[in-house]
């Protein structure tokens, strides 16, 4: 029922979205890559032109770096069967990794990937990301926290759409100086303002993997990556069989 709820209430947002000032997009696909269809996806990001990925599920949760262009895991972590790892990010020289409901956080060193230390997080882990001076993380609701370096938090936002929460945000990525958020369950990404959380901009992102490629395991749309020195970004989902290069195309 809940994700019955959540699909109801996202697909309203693009469809019924009544705010002029709320941009609304599709997207054209520039390029596929293949993807892991064994990686659940929680976590997407390019640091210095290399892609990142962290994957969930008990006993199945990793931290990789790949090559987008073909999939190929060049070095790789592996968690203890009992951590569901959710989302990762890369600041200053460390590599922040969460976990969903041991509420823990883990710290690697962002060149050599070795561990550093580990953290009672104060919160379930969903989705990180950075601008560059602040951790941004989600937890399934309409909030999103901005932390330290040591997760102190600084400050926190009501994520809106036309005075309405957003809830079940879950992965992000910082673009442009905004953040994206995956809607959990849903085809929709929302591009949102970090000063006051409002929401700028809706992506529709249905039929972005097509049925034939749907199997048993296909989960949902879940993983945002822009790499900076391209302007490239990416999308996958959760045991989706590909990685997309894409670009917004403005309703």
């Amino acid at each position: 029922m809940r994700a019955i709820y959540v699909i109801f209430i996202s697909s309203l947002l693009f469809l019924s979205c009544a705010d002029a000032s709320v941009k609304k997009y599709s997207l054209e696909i520039v390029a596929e890559h293949p993807h892991d269809v064994e990686a659940y996806t929680q976590g997407l990001f390019f640091e210095d032109g290399e892609m990142y990925e962290s994957t969930g599920l008990h006993g199945k949760s990793t931290f990789r770096k790949v090559v987008p262009e073909t999939g190929e895991v060049k070095d790789i972590i592996r968690f203890d069967d009992k951590y569901f790892v959710e989302g990762s990010v890369m600041l200053g020289d460390n590599l922040y990794i969460l976990t969903w409901e041991s509420k823990m956080a883990f710290v690697y060193d962002a060149k050599t990937l070795k561990h550093k230390s580990s953290w009672k997080y104060p919160r379930e882990g969903w989705g990180i990301t950075t601008d560059g001076r602040q951790l941004i993380a989600s937890d399934g609701s309409a909030f999103l926290y901005f932390m330290d370096e040591n997760f102190r938090l600084d400050r926190k936002v009501t994520v809106k759409f036309e005075d309405r929460p957003v809830r079940w945000l879950n992965e992000l990525e910082y673009i442009d100086g905004k953040i994206w958020a995956n809607v959990y369950t849903s085809d929709e990404i929302v591009i949102i303002n970090p000063k006051d959380g409002r929401v700028e901009g809706i992506i529709d992102c249905r039929g972005l993997l097509p049925k034939e490629l749907h199997t048993p395991d296909t989960d949902v749309l879940n993983g945002i990556a822009y790499d900076e020195k391209t302007g490239k970004i990416y999308l996958t989902g959760k045991n989706w069989p590909k990685l997309y290069e894409i670009k917004l195309v403005r309703q």
